[in-house]
Protein backbone atom coordinates (compact mmCIF):
# COMPACT_ATOMS: atom_id res chain seq x y z
CA UNK A 1 0.00 0.00 0.00
CA UNK A 2 1.32 3.41 -1.13
CA UNK A 3 2.49 5.37 1.92
CA UNK A 4 0.08 8.17 1.61
CA UNK A 5 -2.63 5.55 0.78
CA UNK A 6 -1.29 3.74 4.80
CA UNK A 7 -1.39 7.64 6.34
CA UNK A 8 -4.81 8.23 5.49
CA UNK A 9 -6.01 4.88 6.43
CA UNK A 10 -4.54 3.94 9.79
CA UNK A 11 -2.70 7.33 10.35
CA UNK A 12 0.55 7.65 12.61
CA UNK A 13 -0.32 3.94 13.98
CA UNK A 14 -0.15 2.59 10.70
CA UNK A 15 3.07 4.08 9.65
CA UNK A 16 4.69 3.39 12.71
CA UNK A 17 3.65 -0.12 12.44
CA UNK A 18 4.82 -0.02 8.79
CA UNK A 19 8.48 1.07 10.54
CA UNK A 20 8.75 -1.44 12.60
CA UNK A 21 8.13 -4.09 10.11
CA UNK A 22 11.03 -2.81 7.65
CA UNK A 23 13.03 -3.13 11.09
CA UNK A 24 12.67 -6.55 11.95
CA UNK A 25 15.61 -7.73 9.66
CA UNK A 26 18.12 -5.08 10.99
CA UNK A 27 20.47 -6.42 13.39
CA UNK A 28 19.27 -5.50 17.08
CA UNK A 29 22.17 -2.69 17.53
CA UNK A 30 20.89 -1.00 14.58
CA UNK A 31 17.27 -1.50 15.02
CA UNK A 32 17.62 0.13 18.91
CA UNK A 33 19.46 3.27 17.62
CA UNK A 34 16.59 3.97 14.95
CA UNK A 35 14.29 3.60 17.30
CA UNK A 36 16.00 5.75 19.78
CA UNK A 37 16.06 8.65 16.69
CA UNK A 38 12.42 7.45 16.12
CA UNK A 39 11.71 8.21 20.04
CA UNK A 40 13.72 11.90 19.29
CA UNK A 41 12.09 12.78 16.50
CA UNK A 42 8.43 12.18 18.10
CA UNK A 43 9.48 14.23 21.72
CA UNK A 44 10.68 17.11 19.22
CA UNK A 45 7.78 17.28 16.80
CA UNK A 46 4.56 16.05 19.28
CA UNK A 47 3.28 19.61 18.86
CA UNK A 48 3.59 20.12 15.16
CA UNK A 49 1.23 19.61 12.53
CA UNK A 50 1.27 19.39 8.84
CA UNK A 51 -2.59 20.65 8.09
CA UNK A 52 -3.90 17.31 8.63
CA UNK A 53 -1.55 15.04 10.13
CA UNK A 54 0.82 15.06 13.01
CA UNK A 55 4.31 16.36 11.41
CA UNK A 56 5.95 12.59 12.66
CA UNK A 57 4.02 11.19 9.70
CA UNK A 58 6.09 13.07 7.64
CA UNK A 59 9.27 11.87 8.90
CA UNK A 60 8.07 8.36 8.92
CA UNK A 61 7.09 8.18 5.40
CA UNK A 62 10.98 9.98 4.44
CA UNK A 63 12.43 6.90 6.23
CA UNK A 64 10.63 3.82 5.25
CA UNK A 65 10.78 5.04 1.02
CA UNK A 66 14.24 4.96 1.89
CA UNK A 67 14.46 1.41 2.95
CA UNK A 68 11.59 -0.17 0.75
CA UNK A 69 12.02 1.77 -2.47
CA UNK A 70 15.27 3.10 -2.50
CA UNK A 71 16.59 0.12 -1.07
CA UNK A 72 19.19 1.71 1.99
CA UNK A 73 20.00 -0.20 5.19
CA UNK A 74 22.51 2.93 6.11
CA UNK A 75 21.71 3.16 9.74
CA UNK A 76 23.25 6.62 9.75
CA UNK A 77 20.82 7.69 6.85
CA UNK A 78 18.34 6.48 8.45
CA UNK A 79 18.76 8.50 11.56
CA UNK A 80 19.01 11.28 9.49
CA UNK A 81 16.20 11.12 7.97
CA UNK A 82 13.88 10.77 10.65
CA UNK A 83 15.88 14.28 12.48
CA UNK A 84 16.10 15.59 9.29
CA UNK A 85 13.92 18.43 10.56
CA UNK A 86 14.92 18.66 14.13
CA UNK A 87 17.63 21.13 13.57
CA UNK A 88 15.87 23.55 12.02
CA UNK A 89 12.26 23.32 13.28
CA UNK A 90 13.55 22.86 16.89
CA UNK A 91 17.33 24.02 17.62
CA UNK A 92 16.74 25.50 21.21
CA UNK A 93 15.15 22.19 22.39
CA UNK A 94 17.13 19.66 20.73
CA UNK A 95 21.02 21.98 21.71
CA UNK A 96 19.31 22.41 25.14
CA UNK A 97 19.61 26.27 25.30
CA UNK A 98 17.17 29.07 25.40
CA UNK A 99 14.85 29.96 23.44
CA UNK A 100 15.97 33.58 22.28
CA UNK A 101 19.17 31.95 21.20
CA UNK A 102 20.33 32.87 17.59
CA UNK A 103 19.03 30.51 14.79
CA UNK A 104 23.09 29.89 13.67
CA UNK A 105 24.09 29.19 17.10
CA UNK A 106 21.39 26.91 18.39
CA UNK A 107 21.89 25.08 15.03
CA UNK A 108 25.15 24.42 16.38
CA UNK A 109 24.10 23.49 19.54
CA UNK A 110 21.51 20.79 18.18
CA UNK A 111 23.95 19.65 15.62
CA UNK A 112 26.37 18.90 18.42
CA UNK A 113 24.09 17.24 20.55
CA UNK A 114 23.14 14.67 17.63
CA UNK A 115 27.00 14.34 17.39
CA UNK A 116 27.43 13.04 20.76
CA UNK A 117 24.37 11.12 20.97
CA UNK A 118 24.49 9.02 17.44
CA UNK A 119 27.53 10.18 15.42
CA UNK A 120 29.53 12.97 13.63
CA UNK A 121 28.14 11.83 10.32
CA UNK A 122 24.04 11.63 11.27
CA UNK A 123 25.13 15.47 12.78
CA UNK A 124 26.69 16.15 8.90
CA UNK A 125 23.91 14.88 6.70
CA UNK A 126 21.24 16.58 9.12
CA UNK A 127 23.20 19.81 8.97
CA UNK A 128 23.38 19.38 5.02
CA UNK A 129 19.53 19.24 4.69
CA UNK A 130 18.82 22.32 7.19
CA UNK A 131 18.37 25.75 5.95
CA UNK A 132 20.60 28.39 6.92
CA UNK A 133 19.50 31.51 8.15
CA UNK A 134 17.98 33.68 5.50
CA UNK A 135 18.71 37.19 3.90
CA UNK A 136 15.20 38.60 4.63
CA UNK A 137 16.02 41.06 1.65
CA UNK A 138 16.21 38.25 -0.98
CA UNK A 139 13.54 35.73 -2.21
CA UNK A 140 13.53 33.30 0.37
CA UNK A 141 12.82 30.86 -2.00
CA UNK A 142 15.96 31.36 -4.44
CA UNK A 143 17.96 31.17 -1.20
CA UNK A 144 16.24 27.56 -0.39
CA UNK A 145 17.08 26.61 -3.89
CA UNK A 146 20.85 27.66 -3.97
CA UNK A 147 21.00 25.81 -0.41
CA UNK A 148 19.70 22.44 -2.09
CA UNK A 149 21.72 22.94 -5.09
CA UNK A 150 25.42 23.68 -3.06
CA UNK A 151 24.85 20.90 -0.41
CA UNK A 152 23.44 18.00 -2.60
CA UNK A 153 26.05 18.69 -4.79
CA UNK A 154 28.66 17.88 -2.04
CA UNK A 155 26.87 15.37 -0.10
CA UNK A 156 25.52 12.32 -2.22
CA UNK A 157 24.25 10.85 1.34
CA UNK A 158 22.24 13.80 1.75
CA UNK A 159 20.58 13.73 -1.50
CA UNK A 160 19.29 10.30 -1.07
CA UNK A 161 17.57 12.02 2.15
CA UNK A 162 16.34 15.56 0.37
CA UNK A 163 14.74 13.07 -2.57
CA UNK A 164 12.78 11.08 -0.05
CA UNK A 165 11.46 14.35 1.66
CA UNK A 166 10.61 15.75 -1.57
CA UNK A 167 8.67 13.01 -2.89
CA UNK A 168 6.65 13.16 0.54
CA UNK A 169 6.08 16.88 -0.34
CA UNK A 170 5.94 16.61 -4.13
CA UNK A 171 3.94 13.66 -5.23
CA UNK A 172 1.94 14.40 -1.88
CA UNK A 173 1.08 17.74 -2.53
CA UNK A 174 -2.38 16.65 -3.18
CA UNK A 175 -2.87 15.10 0.44
CA UNK A 176 -2.74 18.90 1.10
CA UNK A 177 -5.09 22.14 0.85
CA UNK A 178 -5.14 24.18 -1.95
CA UNK A 179 -3.44 26.93 -0.72
CA UNK A 180 -0.88 25.21 0.79
CA UNK A 181 -0.27 23.16 -2.17
CA UNK A 182 0.00 26.16 -4.10
CA UNK A 183 2.98 27.11 -2.14
CA UNK A 184 4.22 23.84 -2.47
CA UNK A 185 4.71 24.04 -6.19
CA UNK A 186 5.68 26.99 -6.65
CA UNK A 187 8.61 25.89 -3.88
CA UNK A 188 9.45 22.59 -5.50
CA UNK A 189 8.46 22.77 -9.18
CA UNK A 190 12.04 24.70 -9.69
CA UNK A 191 14.29 21.25 -7.87
CA UNK A 192 12.64 19.11 -10.28
CA UNK A 193 15.28 19.34 -13.00
CA UNK A 194 18.49 19.64 -10.72
CA UNK A 195 16.90 16.82 -8.34
CA UNK A 196 17.33 14.73 -11.90
CA UNK A 197 20.41 15.40 -12.79
CA UNK A 198 21.76 14.56 -9.37
CA UNK A 199 19.71 11.13 -9.01
CA UNK A 200 21.47 10.26 -12.30
CA UNK A 201 24.87 10.73 -11.60
CA UNK A 202 27.36 7.80 -11.03
CA UNK A 203 28.34 9.05 -7.13
CA UNK A 204 24.71 8.92 -6.35
CA UNK A 205 24.60 6.05 -3.98
CA UNK A 206 21.59 3.76 -5.09
CA UNK A 207 20.95 1.40 -7.10
CA UNK A 208 19.37 1.25 -11.05
CA UNK A 209 16.28 0.37 -10.26
CA UNK A 210 15.54 2.79 -7.15
CA UNK A 211 16.94 5.69 -9.54
CA UNK A 212 14.12 4.80 -11.90
CA UNK A 213 11.98 4.93 -9.03
CA UNK A 214 12.72 8.03 -8.02
CA UNK A 215 12.48 9.81 -12.06
CA UNK A 216 8.84 8.05 -12.21
CA UNK A 217 8.12 9.91 -9.14
CA UNK A 218 9.53 13.36 -10.05
CA UNK A 219 7.46 13.18 -13.52
CA UNK A 220 4.64 12.33 -11.11
CA UNK A 221 5.30 15.19 -9.24
CA UNK A 222 6.13 17.59 -12.36
CA UNK A 223 2.68 16.75 -13.50
CA UNK A 224 0.82 17.38 -10.35
CA UNK A 225 2.66 20.79 -9.99
CA UNK A 226 1.63 22.11 -13.12
CA UNK A 227 -1.75 20.99 -12.84
CA UNK A 228 -1.64 23.32 -9.76
CA UNK A 229 0.52 25.97 -11.10
CA UNK A 230 -1.07 25.83 -14.89
CA UNK A 231 -4.56 25.28 -14.49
Amino acid sequence: MPLHAITEVYGEAGLRDRFALELESFPDADRQKLTEALDLAATLHSGDRRVREPYLNHLLRVAIRIIKYYGVRDTDVLVAALLHDAVEDHPDELGGVPADTPYPEATEAALAVLSHRFNCRVADLVRSVTNPEYDPARDRHEQYREHVAENLERDPWARVIKISDFTDNGVGVIHTTLEKAFRAATKYRPLVPMLRELVGRPDTPLSTSAKEHILDQLDLAEERFAAILDA
